[in-house]
């Protein structure tokens, strides 16, 4: 092994296995310092969780590279032992990334938070490790075509995930007004995938390109994963304490809330012409308060009770602009409502903490499109 490779591993080690104990530092801090907090709706996929697997993701990167260091040692670098063993790493590192996906909201909707499809990708993958084993022990690893086939089906399973986590994670800090993080985020895995190449193709092999662009893309890709655990941090600590918030329908198009960590105590909002958004809200606070189990929740999708997002957008857009809070107080959609899966969202308010007037329900519900919370309301009156 040549001092430039050698430099290359002992880098590749040491960076990854700093980013996996920071990311797993994080994740402990998360935990210890708003156990409560999480521990709100512990059905929903957090992204503390996934944080765990990126970082054994890593951990996986750091055996790889000691792997290599070992193989050099022995004389088997670069033969078909060592190439097994890269092909056997490289499948339990795309099992953790599918596994850190999993908790992702802005993942896939195949992937995130559906345990049914995730049961069936991971046999894929495992099935997948295993060709590539049988194709590396059949062709000796040796090139067909100016092609490893052995890695073949690695590189394009490495390509389908990499697309997965480029998206997501695109979406993920777009949607948090990050957008330098974002197109950052796009460049390191874009990289990290070019670097791939030449393990497949022969005419790709440079050694000192290559490995200049895999240091670059790992370590710009676990900064990008320790920003996304700073901006979840951020998130978790300006979310409000679900004891603390109250929420009380006085009449048609008004109410009272109060938010004390937003500055808002008991303060009068009227929606007036904007009825269909209270209504919206008066539904969500009627399930809450008297639904039970599922009965709590309304599904939010072309087919369901409520048929766009936007519409929990408009809520909290409405909220904000009536109260006139302050661009670093203002409401956002998770301090009000909780994603439960499966297009199922979920008022936040504790039950005891929603009132809502005995006149206003009672026309409510009276109504001819309101008939069904009847049968929400009445187990309650029993």
């Amino acid at each position: 092994m040549s001092e430039l490779n050698q430099f290359y591993i002992l880098a590749h080690i040491g960076i990854s296995f700093i980013g996996a104990v920071l990311l797993l530092a994080m994740w402990y801090n998360i935990n210890k310092n708003f156990k409560r907090l999480l521990l709100e709706n512990d059905s929903q996929r957090r992204l503390d969780k996934g944080l765990v697997y990126i970082s054994l993701s890593l951990f996986v990167w750091v055996v790889s590279g000691l792997w290599t260091l070992v193989a050099a040692r022995l004389g088997i670098n670069g033969g078909i032992e060592h190439q097994i063993g890269i092909n056997l790493l490289s499948t339990l590192n795309n099992l953790f990334l599918l596994l850190a996906l999993f908790y992702f909201v802005e993942a896939p909707g195949f992937i995130y938070h559906n345990i049914k499809n995730v049961r069936k990708i991971i046999p894929a993958i495992v099935l997948i490790g295993i060709v590539s084993v049988a194709l590396a022990l059949f062709y000796k690893n040796e090139p067909v075509l100016g092609m490893k086939l052995g890695n073949l089906p690695d590189l394009v399973l490495s390509g389908v995930l990499s697309f997965f986590l480029l998206t997501t994670l695109y979406k993920t800090f777009h949607h948090r007004g990050l957008n330098v993080v974002a197109i950052a985020s796009v460049i390191s895995i874009i990289l990290m995938f070019v670097s791939q190449l030449s393990e497949v193709f022969v005419g790709f092999d440079l050694d000192f390109t290559d490995n200049l662009i895999k240091i670059i893309s790992k370590t710009s890709l676990i900064a990008v994963f320790l920003v996304l655990a700073t901006t979840w941090v951020i998130a978790l600590a300006n979310t409000p304490a679900q004891d603390e918030m109250a929420l009380h329908f006085t009449d048609w198009s008004s109410l009272k809330i109060t938010i004390p960590s937003k500055n808002i105590i008991n303060q009068h909002v009227d929606f007036g012409s904007k009825l269909i958004q209270f209504k919206n809200l008066l539904k969500f606070a009627l399930r809450r308060k008297h639904g039970m189990g599922s009965d709590q929740c309304i599904v939010v999708n072309a087919s369901g009770e409520i048929k766009s997002q936007a519409y929990l957008t408009r809520i909290v857009d409405n909220l904000n602009e009536i109260i006139g809070l302050e661009e670093d107080r203002k409401l956002e959609r998770k301090d009000l409502f909780t994603f439960v899966g499966q297009s199922q969202y979920r008022l936040r308010f504790l039950q005891d903490k929603i009132k809502i007037d005995e006149q206003l329900l009672e026309e409510f519900v009276a109504d001819k499109d309101h008939t069904n919370y009847q049968d929400v309301i009445n187990p309650q009156k029993k």
